[in-house]
């Protein structure tokens, strides 16, 4: 599993320039990530080059942050490769909170990030089955 961080932000102009500046000053890539909004509020969800790092510069520049485990799984550039990760979830019963994807830098395969209610379930499961997990 890798540790994935959220970061919670009024939702007004800018609010995403000064989170990617407060990040590039310190150092940290950013490797994937989601915006969710409300009227006022938004989450921002990151998977960056060191979370506890990037939480720490984060918070002293006063954002509210999380850490919290998410499973990032490899899949293949071609028609169904989404289908089968998810089949899999289905049958380990395993109820998907939400998911989005990025990709591999190096190889520029697809990478599913997930964040399920039972992490190390998940992780095993698709261990278990021969996924290929990060």
């Amino acid at each position: 599993m890798i540790q994935q961080l959220s970061i919670y932000t009024e939702n007004k102009r800018g609010a995403m320039n000064r989170i990617t500046d407060t990040l590039a000053k310190g150092g940290i890539n950013i490797n994937g990530f989601i915006t969710n909004d409300s009227a006022e509020f938004g989450t921002v969800r990151m998977i960056v080059s060191d979370a506890q790092e990037a939480q720490r510069l984060l918070q002293e520049a006063g954002y509210l942050t999380k850490l919290a485990p998410v499973v990032a799984v490899e899949v293949s550039d071609e028609v169904g490769s989404l289908n089968q990760l998810l089949s899999a979830v289905s049958r380990a019963n395993i109820s998907i909170n939400y998911m989005y994807a990025t990709f591999d830098r190096d190889g520029a395969a697809p990478i599913i990030v997930i964040q399920a209610d039972d992490m190390p379930e998940l992780e095993s499961y698709l261990l278990y089955s021969g996924i290929r997990v990060r």
